[in-house]
Order: C-alpha cells, then sequence, then structure tokens
C-alpha cells in the first residue's frame, strides 16, 4: 500500500502543498484531480523521489520510501505528464536502455520490448528514431516503458495525452486489468469523463490541500450534483467559465480602447 502522511512542501516560503494526506490500496484505481497550480505536480514529484517534503513522509508497504530509493522504484511504474524521451534512439533501442536499468536479463528485453511494441502498433517503428514518431507514439513508448519491468505500483500523469481513439480505449481496458492483477495505480488527469470511468476513487486538491476524497458516486450524491465536472467545478470554487467565456468575445468585438 501506498501511504502519504501530512505533506507539505515550500519554494521560497510559498507554500506548494500542506498536510497531504491519502493512501492507495492495491487493485485500487485513485483519480487524483485539481486544476492547474493546485499542487498536483509537487505531490507526484514527491511520491516519485524527485522533491523532498519540508514536512511528511511517503510509506510504501509500511516503509519509508526514502531509506531504500532504489528498492521502492524498482516497483514503480511512471509515465510523466511532460515526455522526455532520448529522441535520437529508436523505440526498440530506448525500452532496451529502460529494461538494463531495471536490471532485467537481454534475452527478458528484447522479448518483452518486441512483443509491447507490437502490442501498442509500434512494431514497423521500433527501429526509426523517436525524433520522428508523433506526440501519441511517443506516449505509447513511455507507456511501454513504465510496464516493462511489471511494477506494483503505477503512476500515470495525463496519460491518454496524444493518444487515438484506438489507443486510448485500450489504454482504459489496460487499466482495468492492471488493477484486476493488484496494481496500486495512481491516476492524474483533467478529463473528468475518463476519471468517472475508470476509477474507484477520488483524491481532489485544491491550493496545495485536500478537500475531497470519496468515490466519484458518492461526491456527486453528497454535493447534489449530476456528474463528477461539477462536483470539482464546486469543490474547486472554479470560476464561471461561460461568464468568462463571453467576457473575452466581449473584448474581441472592443473596436475602441
Amino acid at each position: 500500500m501506498l501511504e502519504l502522511q501530512n505533506l507539505s512542501r515550500n519554494f521560497r516560503g510559498i507554500p506548494a502543498i500542506q498536510n497531504v494526506s491519502f493512501n492507495l490500496v492495491p487493485g485500487e484505481i485513485v483519480g487524483f484531480l485539481g486544476p492547474n497550480g493546485a499542487g498536483k505536480s509537487t505531490t507526484v514529484k514527491i511520491i516519485t523521489g524527485m522533491l523532498r517534503p519540508n514536512d511528511g513522509r511517503v510509506l510504501f508497504e509500511g516503509q519509508d520510501i526514502r531509506k531504500d530509493m532504489v528498492a521502492f522504484r524498482s516497483v514503480l511504474g511512471y509515465v510523466p505528464e511532460e515526455a522526455h524521451l532520448y529522441t535520437y534512439l529508436s523505440g526498440l533501442e530506448y525500452l532496451q536502455l529502460v529494461g538494463r536499468l531495471r536490471g532485467l536479463g537481454e534475452d527478458l528485453i528484447e522479448a518483452k520490448a518486441t512483443r509491447l511494441l507490437k502490442l501498442l502498433h509500434l512494431d514497423s517503428w521500433q527501429f526509426t528514431p523517436m525524433s520522428s514518431y508523433s506526440k501519441g507514439m511517443r506516449q505509447r513508448v513511455l507507456i511501454a516503458a513504465a510496464l516493462l519491468h511489471d511494477p506494483r505500483l503505477l503512476i500515470f500523469d495525463e496519460p491518454l495525452s496524444g493518444l487515438d481513439v484506438v489507443s486510448a480505449r485500450l489504454f482504459k481496458d489496460l487499466l482495468e486489468l492492471l488493477a484486476a492483477e493488484g496494481k496500486s495505480i495512481l491516476y492524474i488527469s483533467h478529463v473528468m469523463e475518463i476519471v468517472e470511468q475508470v476509477c474507484n476513487r477520488v483524491v481532489v486538491i485544491a491550493r496545495g490541500r485536500i478537500v475531497a476524497d470519496a468515490r466519484p458516486d458518492d461526491l456527486a450524491s453528497l454535493m447534489k450534483l449530476p456528474n463528477l465536472e461539477k462536483v470539482f467545478a464546486q469543490l474547486v470554487k472554479q470560476q464561471d467559465t461561460r461568464s468568462a467565456a463571453q467576457q473575452i468575445v466581449d473584448v474581441m468585438r472592443t473596436d475602441h480602447a
């Protein structure tokens, strides 16, 4: 189980997150939602070990991840929001590199990498430098890299970015099967409809603090709202977007100062 205990982090004295706590159990898909600047990225960077919290800690199976980051990262699969790839490598070469860093044997790397690339419809591109890949193709390579070593904990940050309809459907089916295999999955997205479809639970962060932690249906019922999108807007006190859109149009129409 992954457990976040009272995480806080400041940047130049300004709090990015404060007392962030939630957990994630095997077989569960938890949606982690929040507006831009709410603290999602800071929280994820702390979970993955890229940042140290000022206060609080992250536990995995009861152990502080900071005690052995190498061991923790060996059970972690991560698809970041921004794809930072060595684009001079081919898709196959990149997966071979990731497999070696994960300590897998050469024969196993070759077998798993080529099979994953084929299943993700990248086999005809496997020897081509990733500089020639589309955004969606690079995203599929990142997904393959995250799954290559059969991790127990998976973090997907906007994983559908750039994916076509077929690939997005495949990914949603994959999520369900990974959860059924007992994987713990943290799913970060701004697409409320997808979160509502795939997540067992939703954690909402706003202004650096957790403001909700419940099943999507329970949140909607509790707040007497029809769907998660309206619940989210209410929780984070989102602006009246229709009114803002109208004001933008009004500014466009202005023909004098």
